[in-house]
């Protein structure tokens, strides 16, 4: 551990990283072998941001932690929430957690999104377990005080872990049809729409980023100045929503999902291709991002 640390902090990354005893507050089960963990996490609630993720204990009995996704914060509160699915052995013992059991964590870890007031219409795609962070950035977009125009897209093969509603809020530039939302998007205002692989009411049948394409061409010349997009879910997606940022000469902020071992830079098993002004290079997920620029990564 402290040699994992000790790489953490040449990294630069250290101040960030805490290991810090937490407590189950409650997990709730949905479809598809899917779990909303809520964590008293007071030190990681406090400097989370969209797109960090922990590295978190299991059950005392397994050695290696799991890297998740943060979906939500009460910094105040000291909790942080974290939705997964039952996925080996680990995420298998996580799931039979009750509340006050004790666990520990490493985070918050990771490079986070990053807004930009020069494109004030973030297009946020979340795909799978990709849809956490998605919905953590939406949640730093509904408490800003700017002038943000979002629209959240999540797309999902399992049923989504919630019961989506028939939105109020209309889209012009997608098909009428297309309805259905997440609830807590629409308590906060912010549109959002549904696409799964199986047919459900509302949402649309196909790839998530076919919706996204749909709404992209509905936009005019300014408006789509206007655009950058933010991403998570699994390679094929991403690197989709690389050639689509690339169709429409958006920028493009992608979270990649690795498989890790130490989470910290110390083993360097999540590192992949980036393309750097220097040439290509290997960076690590888990400390050089796990956010990078689409372009760098799906050249």
């Amino acid at each position: 551990m402290k040699a994992c640390h000790e790489a953490a902090r040449k990294s630069g990354h250290r101040h960030s990283i805490h290991e810090e005893a937490v407590v189950v507050l409650s997990q709730e089960g949905f479809p598809g072998d899917q779990y909303l963990l809520r964590l008293q996490a007071p030190l990681t609630a406090a400097q989370a941001h969209p797109g960090s993720f922990i590295h978190l204990q299991c059950h005392d009995m397994l050695p290696m932690r799991r890297p998740l996704s943060i979906m939500r914060v009460d910094a105040q509160a000291g909790w942080i929430e974290v939705l997964y699915r039952v996925f080996g052995a680990g995420t298998h013992r996580l799931a039979q957690h009750q509340a006050g059991t004790r666990l520990s964590l490493l985070g918050p870890i990771g490079k986070p999104f990053v807004l930009h007031p020069e494109r004030p219409r973030p297009l946020l795609i979340g795909g799978g377990v990709g849809i956490p962070p998605m919905i953590f950035l939406a949640a730093q977009i509904h408490q800003s005080a700017d002038p943000w125009q979002p629209l959240l897209l999540m797309g999902s093969e399992t049923p989504f872990p919630f019961s989506p509603r028939p939105s109020q809020i209309m889209i012009p530039d997608l098909p009428p049809d297309i309805i259905a939302a997440m609830p807590l998007m629409e308590d906060w205002e912010i549109p959002s729409r549904l696409a799964s692989g199986q047919p459900r009411p509302g949402c649309h049948t196909g790839h998530v980023t076919e919706l996204a394409q749909h709404w992209l061409k509905g936009l005019d010349r300014q408006q789509c100045t206007e655009v950058e997009i933010f991403a998570c879910g699994p390679h094929p997606m991403l690197a989709a929503i690389a050639r689509l940022a690339a169709e429409f000469a958006l920028p493009c902020q992608v979270s990649l999902e690795e498989f890790m071992a130490c989470a910290v830079g110390g083993c360097a098993g999540c590192a992949v291709r980036v393309q750097t002004p220097d040439g290509l290079v290997m960076q690590r997920v888990c400390v050089d991002g796990p956010v990078f620029d689409a372009a760098a990564v799906f050249p």
